[in-house]
């Protein structure tokens, strides 16, 4: 069956067979490139398009409130120093990449076998007792973190497949407090988009016997909405089931191509707006206090997401070599978007800066028709982020009936687990907070707390550098500190009661 059957298990199984074959990965890798056999290979062109859709996605909408979280003036140098750190972590990530890559012998290596290989070859013996975990805990991380890149492309250039085989044959401790980990950050992601569809849809149809052609900037009045937030969400759970139903990674190939289409035209149309007729910001504050400001790191670091995808799109490329150009200009160019997209949103709609910027948004038929846009593409892209979990918790779930029952369990779980995420958005309607929570549990780790641990790790042994120690610790404790402040102030704002008629009130003009 090409939808329901088992088309991506059998992919996974036949990548499995390639990989696990007397030849070794290396053999069916290009030596230079480490491509597979007959691929050309990825462009700098290519591979910067890659890099920067691995990057935009809903965290980006969320940043003019991050700023205002922050203030006017530090919200865009703390945007700055936090890029440049995430950058920074990134060419760490390449190095010990390519390092570990010629101590081993290998053709390449993604994230999980750096962390695998450095704690192999480390002096500390629990460590490299240990060193699984490495790869079992972050070769499936980078998928999750892209937004971008197509699914079937995803677990070729990540070698998902080896480690979902891998992981699904073990059973111990470890390996599910992993995947336990990996699971809820991924429907994290998946209530993320449950929430920010329904927030738009609701604005969208009950301000369509308003809704002109004229694109007046929108006055706010709090209204109590017709339908609650809740109903909406339960319109769109029914059709999120029937999505996550396609196993078929090439059709989910064409879903994501369709949602990149979809982002871009709306993003062109957000920035058009919000750079006519800003207002003078003197009435902004420069600097916001510390509560709010954990809530703008985790939001921020949220919307780095493409740190995972760094050494599968240098593997993949022509040249590798080239690769660090490609990065530097591409993370320049993603920065550059998230503070200008941030700061502009902020000093245009100042207080009234919503938890989206597509909430913000004139009440005409163009400006719904961006809102409309963009929550089709996050619609489709809830189909990829699903996915790994999915392939986690179905291998599992089937194993324990028999084969009749197979595809029957296999369609219970999805439609189980969407609707774990719906009830989960339900019961904690809050975009703002949620985005924050997510990239202060998980995206910090990924991206600032474990590279400059992993570059320690590898070329401690090698005389290293006092100072460039130093400079890593120090990295990785402005994560933790990030990650801790972050998850604690969002967990405490999303334990305050909200009122249900101002939390889920309709922005109207009049």
């Amino acid at each position: 069956m090409s939808l329901l059957g088992r088309d991506s298990s059998s992919e996974l199984n036949s990548l499995d067979d390639k990989s696990n074959s007397p030849s070794g990965s290396n053999s069916s890798t290009a030596p230079e490139n480490g491509h597979p056999a007959g691929d050309v290979g990825l462009s700098r062109m290519q591979t910067l398009i890659h890099l920067m859709k691995c990057n935009i996605g809903t965290g980006l909408l969320g940043l003019p409130l991050a700023i205002k979280n922050a203030g006017l003036l530090v919200g865009p140098i703390s945007m700055l120093a936090i890029g440049v750190l995430t950058v920074h972590c990134m060419a760490i990530l390449v190095n010990c990449a390519q390092h570990i890559s010629q101590r081993m012998q290998k053709a390449f290596v993604n994230y999980g076998e750096a962390a695998m290989y450095s704690l192999e070859t480390c002096p500390n013996p629990w460590l490299r007792m240990h060193a699984v975990w490495g790869r079992q805990s972050l070769t499936l991380l980078p998928w999750v973190e892209c937004r971008g890149v197509t699914a079937h492309s995803n677990l070729q250039l990540l070698g998902l497949s080896d480690s979902l085989a891998s992981v699904s044959q073990a059973h111990n401790v470890p390996w599910y407090t992993v995947s336990f980990l990996l699971i809820i950050t991924q429907l994290g992601f998946c209530c993320v988009y449950f929430m920010f569809m329904a927030d738009n849809l609701q604005q969208m149809v009950e301000e369509a016997q308003v809704t002109s052609n004229s694109c007046e900037p929108r006055k706010i009045l709090l209204l109590t909405p017709v339908l609650d937030i809740r109903f909406y969400m339960l319109t769109i759970l029914p059709f999120l089931v029937l999505l996550v139903f396609i196993q078929n990674l090439k059709v989910l190939s064409f879903f994501s191509t369709l949602a990149n289409i979809t982002t871009l035209g709306s993003m062109a149309l957000i920035f058009e707006y919000i750079m006519q007729g800003i207002p003078y910001p003197s009435n902004l504050p420069l600097a916001a206090n510390w509560k709010t400001f954990v809530l703008f790191f985790g939001t921020a670091i949220f919307t780095f997401e493409g740190v995972g995808m760094v050494l599968p799109l240098k593997n993949q490329m022509k040249n590798p070599q080239q690769f660090s150009f490609v990065l530097y200009l591409g993370m320049s160019l993603v920065i550059s978007l998230y503070i200008c997209l941030g700061t502009l949103g902020y000093m245009k709609f100042g207080s009234d800066t919503q938890a989206s910027i597509t909430l913000n948004l004139p009440n005409c038929w163009l400006y719904q028709s961006v809102k409309l846009m963009y929550s089709i593409g996050i619609f489709f892209t809830y189909a990829l982020q699903f996915h790994v979990p999915a392939e986690i918790i179905i291998p599992f779930a089937i194993s324990q009936v028999s084969e009749q029952w197979a595809l029957f369990v296999d369609l219970s779980v999805r439609t189980g687990l969407v609707c774990l995420t719906c009830i989960s958005a339900i019961l904690i309607p809050r975009l703002d907070l949620v985005i924050s929570l997510v990239g202060s549990v998980s995206s910090s780790a990924l991206a600032l707390i474990i590279p400059p641990i992993l570059e320690i790790i590898t070329f401690y042994s090698e005389d290293m550098n006092c100072v460039t120690i130093a400079k890593d610790i120090m990295i990785s404790i402005l994560g933790l500190l990030g990650c801790i402040f972050g998850t604690y102030q969002s967990l405490h704002d999303l334990a305050r009661p909200i009122h249900r008629s101002v939390a889920n009130s309709t922005r109207v003009m009049r």
